[in-house]
């Protein structure tokens, strides 16, 4: 957690709005990894 969104747990527990933020980058992160899936997969059954 701290590596990734620079704040600990504790914090990410507390804070409403950091945890928001944080959940909000996750899925961006997942929605960009599927369309990069989805390219390779495209790529390789052409």
């Amino acid at each position: 957690m701290q590596q990734s969104h620079g704040l600990g747990y504790a914090e990410y527990s507390r804070k409403l709005s950091k945890r928001l933020h944080v959940e909000k980058e996750r899925e961006n992160d997942h929605k960009e990894s599927q369309k990069i899936v989805h390219e390779v997969e495209r790529l390789i059954h052409k």
